[in-house]
């Protein structure tokens, strides 16, 4: 069988190749006018057969490789994201700098490189694709399969194992799951007796109808989504460790639906969390909360987000004094460490992402925003934060930052408009026409401001 055993993190943190040289020398291979070869389709095919038997047939890759076509190099990395050992890794190996005419760095996760390299190179799919892509992915894990079966949208060529089950449990379901586990309809408590957690610890604040909630980040952690009931409202609330993103979307606004209930996938797109709708099985981009596949991808569904501050608990609480914080146990009777990841994020991305907008190092954190004239806008919160302390003011395109309970962005009007902190690299590559707030900005310098050229804003 195939092994899933999760790639070790030293190895995925070492081998981004983010500026180096092999990374950066390396030519866009030729890729091949016309049909892709159904002779090597068919290999691939019989592969992933063989694999799934407890078998690993070298044969079938050699043939798949011989057509030249660099295309093949998706399914290639593809079946290195869960093939990790032994000889059959190595061969894939092989197979992929075969396939492209490039080899690859020492001592490196090909996987993540290869899918880097062949993003950057910007490799195109073949028709066929999506649905042997399918054969591998629903043979690791059935529930899977509705997402392949009505698309709407979907470049799966970026999509992904996070190395995690999907979370199917239906609503109010909190209990043990091979999965993240997303909590639904949590306990809370009231501000005073929220003293459990430290005041210079982060949260993820919420306000609807006046009614405003805390999040704090530890717990967020664990779960990384929230299904709940706020101001009279059902929201969904993830959180994308892996590109440090808490949104919020209202459930209760797609016709003939009572509630979208959210929940992880197990999957990725751009090392950003794909959740779906449990009651459809409707795949999204959470980025972007716009669905693309099943029945509410055919509708064309995009969710409505609200503000989400980022903001110490210490913080919060004085500036919303009626604010209810979830509660220690989450009401599940859960305990929580105090840090869940452990640093796992700290030397980078450790999923593929593609070509990195330069302009701000990729994990710098970046407050995102559409302005009136639906051009997307991020502010760095680092710098935007120091120039409102130091009494300066934060407005470009249009908007004003101010700190309010944390940082928010208004318009023209004095109207708040819908904002959300990311890692720089995540805003950046599903919006990569954004306009950048510099500090430079505040001085009257006409130094040309330049919006990013590299990227996809496509989703999933």
């Amino acid at each position: 069988m195939i092994s899933v055993r999760p790639i070790a993190l030293a190895v995925l943190t070492s081998a981004l190749g983010f500026g180096s040289s092999a990374a950066q020398s390396s030519p866009r291979p030729e890729v091949p006018e016309g049909q892709f070869s159904p002779a090597a389709e068919a290999a691939f095919s019989e592969l992933t057969q063989w694999v799934f038997e407890g078998e690993f047939d070298y044969q079938s890759l050699s043939r798949a490789v011989d057509s030249g076509d660099v295309r093949g190099a998706w399914y290639i990395v593809d079946l290195l994201r869960f093939v990790q050992e032994g000889q059959p890794r190595v061969a894939l190996e092989e197979a992929f700098a075969r396939s492209t005419g490039v080899p690859t760095p020492d001592d490196t996760s090909v996987f993540l490189w290869g899918t880097n390299r062949m993003l950057s190179w910007g490799i195109p799919a073949w028709d066929g694709y999506k649905d042997l892509k399918r054969q591998l992915f629903v043979g690791i894990d059935a529930r899977w399969a509705p997402f392949f079966d009505q698309d709407h949208g979907v470049d799966w060529r970026i999509l992904t194992w996070g190395g995690v089950q999907p979370d199917d449990r239906p609503f109010g379901d909190n209990s043990a799951c091979h999965c993240i586990p997303s909590l639904d309809n949590p306990g809370t408590t009231s501000a005073d007796e929220g003293d459990w957690y430290d005041d210079d610890k982060i949260v993820f604040g919420l306000v609807v109808n006046d009614e405003a909630i805390a999040f704090p980040k530890n717990q967020m952690e664990v779960h990384e989504m929230v299904n709940m009931t706020l101001g009279g409202r059902a929201i969904g609330v993830p959180y994308c460790t892996l590109c440090g993103t808490a949104q919020a979307f209202f459930t209760d606004e797609v016709p003939g639906i009572e509630r979208v209930v959210l929940r992880t996938s197990g999957l990725l797109s751009r090392s950003n969390k794909a959740m779906y709708d449990h009651a459809t099985g409707s795949l999204f981009d959470t980025f972007r909360g716009v669905a693309l596949t099943g029945p509410l991808g055919e509708q064309g569904v995009e969710l409505r987000q609200a503000s989400v501050t980022v903001t110490t608990w210490g913080d919060w609480k004085r500036a919303h004094p009626e604010t209810r914080i979830l509660a220690e146990d989450g009401g599940i009777g859960r305990s929580y460490w105090e840090d869940p990841l452990r640093g796992r994020d700290d030397n980078g991305p450790i999923f593929p992402i593609g070509d990195v907008d330069p302009r701000l190092p990729v994990q710098e954190l970046v407050l995102g925003v559409t302005n009136a004239d639906g051009k997307p806008v991020a502010f760095p919160v680092r710098a935007a934060t120091r120039a409102l302390e130091a009494a300066e003011s934060v407005q470009f395109e249009g908007l004003t930052v101010q700190l309010v309970d944390g940082l928010r962005v208004f318009d023209a009007a004095g109207d708040e408009v819908t904002s959300h902190q990311s890692f720089w690299f995540a805003w950046s590559q599903f919006n990569p026409a954004t306009l950048l707030w510099e500090p430079w900005l505040n001085q009257g310098s006409t130094r040309r401001l330049r919006s990013g050229t590299k990227g996809s804003n496509a989703g999933l």
